[in-house]
């Protein structure tokens, strides 16, 4: 089986974006997982399937690394929104379909996308640590330096913790600057650390909030490049108006051959 790709990168979180508006092409979690993999196919944080979706520009479907498919994934919502203009299904603007519910995005003059993420409605805050639900389920943690974190190690203990299921939990690692935060983020699905994580930084900017009210702007450093994400905080535990904003960069375009039987 042949089939025709499309590779992007949201600050150097990556997927493999395949057009799917004539609903032709049914995929299973091998074949994913295969592409996905960096050393026998194409290489990505993720899968998304462009489909058509009555009453939306389009429906995005997400999968993971592994082949399963997932919850919200901010860069790839702001990825598939360049791929779907690449493809002429929109302009400028969108209204989706996501697992999470709709979101709205938009390309700027400099091509890069903004992303309406999810009413964020609860924020748990434990001692060392908060839980924030951005589409995906997030761990946020305060460190000193994101470069002395073992991201891979402690990221895989937290997310596998018995309290949070057979799903678990994405883990993020967030260092307050002067002008803003860094996070470095371990990524359950891909199981390991990534580039950048757009629900990730989303809820580790809610956290730095705290229980502040207003509108805030925060500029966020990733190991891929620099997202902004922008919000109001109603309530010490509610943010509305959330907007994901950075680059969705198109990389090449190829086609893969699918083996029948997948063993890897």
């Amino acid at each position: 089986m042949q089939l025709t790709f499309s590779k992007y990168q949201g600050t150097g979180n990556d997927f493999i974006l395949i057009d799917n508006m004539d609903k032709s092409i049914n995929l299973t979690r091998e074949q994913i997982a295969f592409m996905c993999h960096r050393r026998f196919g194409i290489g990505a944080d993720g899968l998304m399937l462009l489909e058509p979706e009555e009453g939306y520009d389009f429906r995005m479907v997400y999968y993971n690394a592994d082949g399963n498919e997932s919850t919200m994934c901010g860069n790839g919502g702001r990825c598939i929104t360049a791929f779907a203009r690449m493809k002429g299904v929109i302009d400028k603007q969108a209204t989706f379909l996501a697992v999470d519910g709709p979101h709205k995005s938009w390309i700027h003059e400099d091509d890069s996308v903004s992303l309406e993420m999810m009413t964020v409605t609860e924020i748990q805050r434990h001692a060392d640590h908060l839980v924030i639900n951005t589409g995906s389920p997030h761990y946020v943690t305060w460190v000193n330096d994101t470069e002395a974190v073992d991201v891979f190690g402690k990221g895989r203990d937290i997310r596998n913790r018995a309290e949070y299921g057979k799903d678990g939990i994405n883990v993020n690692f967030v260092q307050k600057l002067e002008n803003g935060i860094r996070v470095r983020t371990y990524e359950r699905g891909v199981e390991d650390e990534t580039m950048s994580c757009g629900t990730g930084v989303t809820a580790a900017a809610i956290a730095w909030s705290d229980k502040q009210r207003g509108r805030f702007t925060v500029p966020t450093t990733t190991p891929g490049g620099i997202l902004e994400v922008s919000f109001n905080k109603d309530t010490e535990s509610t943010a509305t108006d959330v907007i994901l904003k950075g680059p969705a960069t198109f990389v090449y375009e190829g086609n893969i051959a699918l083996p029948g039987a997948i063993n890897i």
